[in-house]
C-alpha cells in the first residue's frame, strides 16, 4: 500500500504511518481545544502505548493535507483495520455478506478514535477548504488499494453535509446524554423529574454511600501512577468481563496522565483510603466523556453513582453543558440521560455492494429513529 503520498489532480495527500510523524502544535492547530479525543496527545497515547497498532489490528493511516507552504491545513485521523472490534458501530453482518459473495472486507479503513464512542470532529480543520481534499484522499486511498470501503463513525451534525456532499451513506445510532438544562445544583436537576423518579435515584445515591465508601475526584497533578495502578485493576476486570481481552495497555494511562493530565478527571470510591472502584472521564470544552469504569468490590448503585450522578454533579458544577456516558445503555434512561442519535458516514466503492448497504441503512435508520422517539417519551422528566 502506497505510504508516503497520495497524488491526484490538485491534491497532495500524505498518509502517516503514526501521529508521531507530525508535530503536536501542527495536528493540534487542525483539532482545536474543544474535544480531547482528537488530540494529538490522545492518538499518541493510544498509539505509543501499543493499544493501537498493527499489531492490534489498528494500523495507523492518518491522512493529512497541506497548503501550498507545506502546513497541515487538514488532518483526516485513519486506521486500516483487520477486524472490526473496538468500534461501537457494528458492520459484522456488511463483512459476512462482502465475503460470502467472494470479496475481502479487510483491511478496511476506518476513521475513528480507537475505543472511543463519542462524537466529534473527523476532520480536524485549520482551514475548512481542506474537507473536500481529505475525503477524496480517504476514497482515493481505498479505491487505489481495492479496499472494501471506508468509514467514519460519530460524526458531527456539522461535519455530516461535507460527507453527504462526496456521496457516503449516512448511518444512525443510538446513545443516551445528559443535558444541562441550565441547573445551579443536582437538586435542581433532581426537582425536574418526576416525584417517582427523584425518589428512586436519591436511594441510589443513599444506598451506593450506604457501605461507607469515600468518593474522591482526582484530575491534573494529583494523579499518580498509584491511581492507575488501582484504575487498571478495575479497568482489567470489566474489559474482561465485556471484551475477553481489554483494548487498553497499562501504559496508555500513564502516557495519559503525563500528556493531557488537565483533560482527565478520575473519580476514586474509597474504602479506608483504598481505591475499591473507579470511573474514568475526560473533559472537554463543554462536555464531560464518561469512558470506563470498574470495581473490586460488588457494591449495589456504586456504578451508577459513579458514572452517572458524580458525571452529573461534577458538570452542573462546571458549567458543562452535556454529559456523554458511552456507547449503549438503555438503563441510562432512568437516570435523566436522554436518547440522541449518532451518525456514522460510509464509502463504497462497488456499486453493488453500496446499493445493499443503502438499503439496510435506510430501513435500520427508520427503527432507531422510532426508538428514539419512543424512548423519548419515556424520560424521567416531569411532563407538561
Amino acid at each position: 500500500m502506497r505510504r508516503t503520498s497520495l497524488l491526484m489532480p490538485e491534491i497532495r495527500a500524505r498518509i502517516l504511518s503514526a501521529a508521531a510523524d507530525i508535530s503536536t502544535a501542527d495536528w493540534n492547530a487542525c483539532a482545536g481545544a474543544d474535544n480531547p479525543f482528537v488530540s494529538h496527545e490522545f492518538f499518541h497515547a493510544l498509539e505509543a502505548s501499543g493499544s493501537a497498532c498493527a499489531r492490534t489490528g489498528w494500523q495507523p493511516a492518518h491522512i493529512v493535507v497541506d497548503d501550498a507552504a507545506g502546513t497541515p491545513i487538514g488532518i483526516l485521523p485513519a486506521y486500516l483495520k483487520s477486524h472490526s472490534q473496538g468500534e461501537y458501530v457494528f458492520d459484522h453482518g456488511w463483512a459476512e455478506a462482502w465475503e460470502r459473495a467472494g470479496g475481502e472486507y479487510y483491511p478496511k479503513l476506518q476513521c475513528a478514535v480507537p475505543f472511543t464512542p463519542a462524537t466529534g470532529p473527523r476532520l480536524l480543520l485549520r482551514d475548512p477548504a481542506a474537507a473536500p481534499a481529505l475525503l477524496a484522499a480517504a476514497q482515493a486511498l481505498a479505491v487505489q488499494n481495492k479496499l472494501s470501503s471506508v468509514h467514519a463513525t460519530f460524526i458531527t451534525p456539522e461535519q455530516q453535509p461535507a460527507f453527504e456532499a462526496q456521496g457516503w451513506l449516512m448511518r444512525i445510532g443510538e446513545q443516551f446524554h445528559w443535558s444541562n438544562d441550565g441547573y445551579a445544583t443536582f437538586a435542581d436537576f433532581l426537582a425536574a423529574l418526576s416525584s417517582r423518579k427523584r425518589k428512586a435515584i436519591r436511594k441510589e445515591r443513599e444506598g451506593a454511600l450506604a457501605s461507607g465508601v469515600e468518593i474522591v475526584h482526582i484530575t491534573g497533578a494529583e494523579l499518580t501512577e498509584a491511581h492507575w495502578d488501582a484504575f487498571w485493576e478495575f479497568y482489567q476486570d470489566t474489559g474482561m468481563r465485556k471484551w475477553g481481552r481489554p483494548y487498553l495497555t497499562r501504559a496508555f494511562f500513564s502516557l495519559l496522565g503525563e500528556t493531557m493530565p488537565d483533560r482527565v478527571l478520575l473519580m476514586l470510591a474509597l474504602r479506608d483510603g483504598r481505591p475499591v472502584a473507579g470511573a474514568l472521564n475526560l473533559i472537554g470544552g463543554d462536555c464531560l466523556y464518561g469512558r470506563y469504569w470498574g470495581s473490586t468490590e460488588d457494591i449495589p448503585f456504586l456504578h451508577f453513582e459513579l458514572c452517572y450522578y458524580q458525571a452529573i454533579d461534577w458538570a452542573i458544577a462546571h458549567g458543562l453543558a452535556r454529559v456523554e456516558a458511552g456507547a449503549q445503555g438503555s438503563h441510562k434512561l432512568a437516570r435523566g440521560y436522554r436518547p440522541v442519535a449518532t451518525v456514522s458516514a460510509h464509502f463504497i466503492p462497488n456499486s453493488s455492494f453500496r446499493s445493499a448497504v443503502a438499503d439496510f441503512v435506510a430501513r435500520e435508520g427508520e427503527m432507531v429513529e422510532a426508538d428514539i422517539e419512543a424512548l423519548d417519551m419515556a424520560t424521567p422528566f416531569r411532563k407538561g
